[in-house]
This record gives C-alpha cells, structure tokens and sequence, in this order.
C-alpha cells in the first residue's frame, strides 16, 4: 500500500471520515519495514484470527480455556448479531464495556470484523463520562458486561444495549445462539477507522484517538516482533484493561498475531497476578512500575520460574522499582513508553540493549527526537519535548487539539526527555510535571525515584506546590509502608536522604503524608489532582 494513499472506504456509515483531523494536521506516517506494507483491503480481525491453527489455546479465563476455533466461532456469531439483529452497518460505532473477559475480547475482534468501529470503554467510568463519550463517537450501539450496566441505565439517551457475560439465556448469547458460525469479514480498506480510543487521566473534555486496521497490526509488527521478540509458544498476561491501548495490544492483539496466547483475568491484585502467573504458567507479564513495585516485595513466595519478560508501561518506571523487581526475580524489566494517540509502545529496550535510567530507543519502525524551545530537533544533553513519528500516528475526532499535538509532522506526546550520546531516550518528565523553583529545572520523577530507594516509602508523587518566594517548592506526597509513622522528625530524616541521593536542591521541601494516591483505572498516578489541591490549600 503506497503510504497515506485513501483507498476506497468499504464503510457505509461516513463517520469516521468526515470526523478525521484535515489532511495537513496529520503526522508524517513511516512504512519503512517491508512488513508494515499491508495490501489496500484489510480487515484486522481476519487477519488475526482466520489463518490461525484452530485447535491451539487462543485465550483463557476464569471459566476456562477458548481455542482460535472457538474464539473465531463466537467473534462470528457476535458479528452476525450486530449486522443483522441490531441492524448496524459498517462504520457505525459500537460502544463497548466490560472487565477483561474472552468474551470482551471476542466482542471487541466481532466490531473490527463486522466493519463497525469499536469504541472501548474503562470499567470504572461513571454515567457522566460515558455520556460525554458516547455524544462525541455518535455511537450506535452498545455491548456491556451485565455487571456493568447500571450507568448506563442512568442515561437518558443511551444508545440499544446489548449484554452479555450473563447464563447464555438471554442477552448477546442467546442472540449469538441464533447465528450462523462463520462470517465473512467485511471488505474494508486498510485506512478505515475501526478503533476510537478515547485517552485516560487528563482533565477537560476526553479526546477520542482515531486509528485504523493497518495500525492494528503495524503495533503487532514493531514492538512486539523487534523488541519483545515473542514467540507463538508464549502466554501473555497482565492488568492492563483492554479498553487501554496498553491493555487490547499486550493482552490480546499481540498473542493473536503470531499464534500465541493471552490470560484475561479481572479485578487483579499484586498477588493474584502473582498467583495466576504461577498458575498458568505465564511466559510474559504486561503491568504498571506500581504493581511491580508492589509484587517485587511478595515475588520470593511464588514459583515464577516461566516468567521470561515483564513489560512496564503506562507511567514512568523508577530506577528503584526496576532494581527491586530484578533482585527479587533475576529478570531484567523491559521499559517503553507509548501513547493512546499512538496506539501502543514506539521507545523501549530488551536483552543487554536495556540500560538502566532510560526507556530505551526508538523501537523498529519508528523515529524519535528531541525538541527544544524553538521547536527545533536538539542534540544529546537537551531536555525537551519528545516528539517521534512511525506506521501509527495521532489524529483526533474532530478536536481543535490535533494541532497542539501534530507538529511538523512530529507527534508531540507531551513528555520531557532528554536524549544521551548513544541514542538512549531518558525520561524526564511530563512537559507539565517540570518544577521550576528559584530558577532550577527540577524534574518530579527524578525526585520520587530518590524517595521509593528509603525502604519505608510504598509510594509517592511529586508536584510543584506554589509558593511566593521560589515560584514553586517540590512536594511530596507520601504513602509509607506498615510499620512506620509520620512525624517531623521522620519527614527531616526523609528529607536528608533524598538530599544524600540526589543534588540536594531538590529535595522535597515539602512532605504531605496519605493513605493513597490518586491514580487513573490503568495505573497512571494522576499528579493533577495533587496539584489542584495544592492550590486550593495555598489560596
């Protein structure tokens, strides 16, 4: 397929066209991998599951195991309920809710292969929330876990709903029931949207994250292949939901490229995770640094000799969790950072390309840099804004905030890094985390990194408190593990330890202790929040 070139749509809903960003606002996309070259017509799901050896494991759940025969079977049936009794077309949107099930799994594949567009959504997400995202993807239809039903019932406007996960006696499963067991997938062109991917931790007005069915299978054909080097005898398993990029790539998209299979579990914890590791025997682990943090401590009770790679995402992973999880299990932790907007992992490093303190470099397939002030490519040494480009690129649903993050063809995610002499990206900071105090860059990152070394801190979040005589102060807010208290000669022990591992500017002046921090769904510690309330307690 020649690159950027707009093959004749097979939607007959013109949504998602009309609604992508102008021409001109796109960012340069790169198919320099000769794998990334993907014929005009293209149905991911087709792709990902009709090729597959039918009788090996495709996925696994709390109620069992689902072959690629199996998994077909009822992504077929779901989409032949979709194109005939709820009546949708291609290119209508199809809202979808639940915890990471099969059968979540299935329904989302049912959408891409039926041509509709799946617009996934967090578990966790209120009546309010989902309305703002419903209005704005104009959806059509919605498929939801029958546990999860009751905000939507709290709308007034919502859109046919479909449930399922239920005793297969009503709901999308007796529909399913009905249907016939094959479907032919639906011929749509390779630049179709078939995912809006709405982002997760910001403030405002959601963005919706349009992508298509060539970059389903670009994020399966770069991180995966090149860096995580996965093989079709791996098992997959993780936290992430699959309504987060992080999540549908790692715990499904990735293992159904090549053959392998995924572990789709709900509500997990640090030791069910390390429990269902053990249990099924899992070969590669997908989570946040927060949870390796906290099963680095519990790891030494658990067989977990068929871990082979763990993948951290989502936030920025700390020096001290990396070294933590390594000495509590031997495995060296593969760091990448991505972006919805991207779809998934662009920068990482695996094997002895890992080095520790930085993220990695650009993953195959992708291009990265530094930006200074003038917007400008800088050289090693610069902190700036990460900008990258590669076979996935940003374009937004109708939203005028396209142009903040399309920059002369560079994504702009958002992030201050700086880039050594070796081509390492080192992360920084979030472009907004940057403290600035008595006229020092200091980055918040750095400062919890400093603080998760002292054996009695669980977790922390730094921000910039305002204050009239530096302009800002570093805060920290602090979560100690059992068996420790707070108290002003603890917070001056603290303090002088960061100053110990750190430049001594730095250091936390200063220290909010909490029972918990406010974190997104998928993990993200949401500094915001620490921050609104630091202003609300200055004025």
């Amino acid at each position: 397929m020649i690159p950027d070139a707009r093959s004749a749509s097979g939607h007959v809903d013109t949504f998602a066209r009309q609604h992508l960003p102008p021409r001109e606002q796109w960012p340069e996309l790169l198919f320099e991998l000769p794998e990334l070259r993907y014929p005009d017509r293209l149905n991911c799901a087709a792709e990902l599951l009709d090729h597959a050896n039918g009788a090996r494991p495709a996925l696994y759940g709390v109620r069992g195991t689902w072959t690629y025969a199996e998994l077909r079977e009822k992504v077929d049936r779901i989409a032949h309920v979709l194109r005939g009794p709820l009546g949708l077309v291609p290119g209508n949107r199809v809202l979808l809710r639940g915890a990471n099930t099969p059968m979540m799994a299935a329904a989302i594949l049912a959408v891409f292969k039926a041509g509709c567009i799946a617009v996934p959504t967090m578990p966790l997400l209120r009546a309010r929330e989902l309305g703002t995202i419903m209005a704005r993807a104009q959806v059509d239809a919605v498929l939801c876990a029958g546990d999860l039903c009751a905000e939507l019932d709290l709308l007034p406007d919502c859109p046919r709903t479909v449930r399922f996960g239920g005793d297969g006696t009503q709901g999308l499963e007796a529909l399913m029931a009905a249907q016939p067991a094959a479907f032919s997938p639906c011929d749509t062109a390779a630049d179709d949207v078939c995912l809006i991917g709405f982002t997760s931790g910001t403030t405002g007005v959601p963005k919706g994250t349009m992508h298509f069915h060539r970059d389903i299978l670009a994020i399966c054909d770069c991180f995966p292949k090149h860096t995580l080097r996965a093989q079709p005898d791996d098992l997959f398993i993780g936290t992430p939901p699959l309504a987060f990029t992080f999540g549908l790539g790692g715990l499904l998209l990735f293992p159904l490229r090549i053959g392998a299979a995924g572990v789709l579990l709900e509500k997990l914890t640090p030791e069910t995770l390390l429990g269902a590791i053990e249990r099924h025997r899992a070969t590669v682990c997908f989570t946040a640094p927060t949870f390796y943090r906290q099963m680095a401590t519990l790891a030494p009770r658990y067989d977990l000799s068929s871990l082979a790679r763990t993948v951290s995402a989502g936030e920025a992973l700390p020096l001290a969790t990396r070294t933590a999880w390594q000495q509590a299990t031997g495995l060296r932790m593969i760091d990448g950072i991505g972006a919805t907007e991207m779809l998934h992992i662009f920068i990482s490093a695996a094997g002895d390309d890992i080095r520790p303190g930085a993220t990695g470099k650009p993953v195959p397939g992708y291009r990265a840099c530094i930006l200074d002030d003038a917007g400008r490519p800088a050289g090693p040494g610069t902190i700036g804004r990460l900008a990258v480009k590669g076979p996935t690129g940003c374009r937004y649903l109708a939203d005028e905030r396209q142009k903040d993050y399309v920059i002369d063809g560079w994504n702009v995610t958002g992030d201050a890094y700086e880039m050594d002499a070796d081509g390492y990206f080192i992360y920084r900071s979030r472009v907004d985390d940057m403290i600035i105090s008595a006229g020092y860059n200091i980055a918040g990152p750095e400062v919890e990194d400093a603080l998760l070394r002292h054996p009695a801190v669980a977790e922390c979040g730094v921000i910039g408190r305002p204050d009239v005589e530096r302009g800002q102060i570093v805060e920290a807010h602090v979560v100690l593990r059992p068996g420790h208290e707070p108290s002003p000669a603890f917070t001056a022990q603290l303090q002088e330890f960061v100053k110990r591992e750190i430049a001594p500017y730095k250091y936390p002046r200063s220290i909010v202790y909490a029972q918990a921090l406010p974190r997104t769904e998928t993990g993200k510690l949401q500094r915001f929040r620490l921050r609104t309330q630091a202003a609300k307690d200055g004025a």
